[in-house]
């Protein structure tokens, strides 16, 4: 079999095909076995029906060599792509141009294949990263959060204002309900509330904040989870302020491992940076691709972005099975319409390839490529985690036609990992930031 390929317009490719006779007779004489099998013929064992009794029940030596190159075109299409190196996005459109009635077969096949893509100033890409200095007002806010843990409630006179603990008394009514009855999951009584923490419903605070004891509020809120506008009527019993413990070493030696408060800022302020840091690396991976993907102009194969657009949906099905739920379940809960949510998806689909292609567009560029080594890691990991050898992983993806799609994803984490550590990095003043600072301390991030 030979096989030469042709660009096309459109993105598309012209495979021509050319098959000897030697193996058109071979697969000729497969599809004469294989009917020997499966035709019931009276008088003769199946495997046993002799050839020219086929031929007369099948309507011919003509109808036996249709149904052969029928069943032998996507055999031999599939050889011809992978000697021609193609990567097909679509299916072919196969015509056969000689050989229908006898001798050697050719054919042509016109396929959309992936397209490769420019990345022109990927070479200078500049990625902003969070800054890594702790602010002080952070590490106050939390000294506080832990002088919290300890501290005792006392009631005041004043408004009350966010972070006040407030008691309340609340009842809510549906629209259109006659009778609390109905309503009893909207009731609460002596209910401890934090004013701001939002817990209730956005109005309660806005009401709550400059309230007195004695004070009693009436306001309405749509409530989207039921469909519904409640109408809630509030009394405030008390408003009570959290008194926090005084900032000394007595109180650092009680609350903490440390003697000292400045021992505990410390430690507080480390632990905070190394949150940062773990922050940082996050953002340097998303916004390192973010920045690929403008470089990316051309226009992106529809085919492409459907396809990754099903995957994501059907693994979205996946998780919410697991969870037993349904697309419409999810959708009511997360109050967005199919619509809306199918076009969040798209968009996500559409940078997700054109990240794949600008990847691969950077490992054609740079000339990087997976050894036969890295393979194997990559095939012992899997078969770690499925519990099996690297034998058996290979022949499962080999059969599956998957082995070229775990090398060309490992690829592209090389052309991934050379990018990263190749673009420019500023923090949020467009001051350089060094590799080294990004490094985390492993005790750090094992506590953490």
């Amino acid at each position: 079999m030979r096989a030469t390929a042709a660009p096309e317009e459109g993105n598309k490719v012209r495979l021509s095909v050319e098959i000897d006779e030697t193996e058109m007779d071979e697969a000729l004489d497969g599809v004469m076995r294989r009917l020997s099998r499966e035709v019931r013929v009276p008088g003769f064992r199946p495997g046993k029906v002799p050839r020219r009794v086929l031929e007369a029940r099948m309507g011919g030596p003509a109808a036996l060599r249709v149904e052969a190159i029928r069943e032998a075109l996507p055999d031999f299409y599939a050889r011809a792509v992978t000697d021609a190196e193609l990567d097909p996005i679509d299916q072919p459109e196969i015509d056969i141009t000689s050989g229908d009635e006898s001798g050697a077969v050719s054919f042509d096949a016109v396929v959309m294949v992936r397209p490769t893509v420019a990345i022109p100033g990927y070479g200078g890409l500049v990625v902003t990263l969070p800054g890594l200095d702790v602010p002080d007002d952070e590490i106050t806010a939390q000294i506080d959060r832990l002088r919290a843990t300890s501290g005792e409630l006392a009631e005041v006179t004043r408004p009350a204002r966010d972070g006040d603990q407030v008691t309340i008394d609340i009842h809510g009514t549906r629209e259109g309900a006659e009778g609390a009855a109905d309503d009893g999951d909207l009731d609460a009584e002596d209910l401890l509330y934090e004013v701001g923490s939002g817990g209730v419903v956005p109005e309660l605070d806005d009401q709550l904040r400059g309230a007195k004891v004695g004070d009693i509020f009436e306001f309405d809120s749509t409530i989207e989870a039921l469909g519904h506008t409640v109408s809630f009527r509030v009394l405030v019993k008390d408003v009570k302020e959290l008194v926090l413990p005084g900032l000394d070493d007595e109180w650092a030696a009680e609350a903490s491992e440390f003697d000292t408060v400045e021992e505990l800022t410390a430690d507080i302020t480390e632990r905070l940076r190394q949150r940062r840091i773990v922050q940082a690396q996050l953002a340097l991976q998303q916004k390192t691709v973010e920045a690929l993907v403008e470089l990316v102009t051309e226009e992106i194969p529809e085919q492409l972005v459907v396809e990754e657009l099903r995957e994501r949906v059907h693994d979205l099905n996946h998780r919410l099975e697991g969870q037993g739920m349904n697309l419409g379940q999810f959708l009511g809960a997360t109050g967005r319409s199919e619509e809306e949510f199918l076009e969040e998806l798209r968009t996500g689909a559409l940078q997700s390839v054109k990240a794949d292609l600008a990847l691969r567009a950077l490992a054609e560029v740079e000339s990087i490529e997976l050894t036969d080594g890295e393979l194997d890691e990559e095939l012992a990991a899997m078969g770690e985690r499925l519990e099996m050898d690297v034998d058996q992983v290979r022949e499962q993806l080999d059969r599956a036609g998957r082995l070229a799609a775990v090398r060309s994803d490992r690829r592209k984490a090389k052309a991934m990992r050379w990018l990263i550590d190749n673009v420019d990095l500023v923090d949020e003043e467009g001051r350089p930031v060094s590799r080294d600072d990004l490094k985390v301390n492993q005790g750090e991030e094992d506590s953490e």
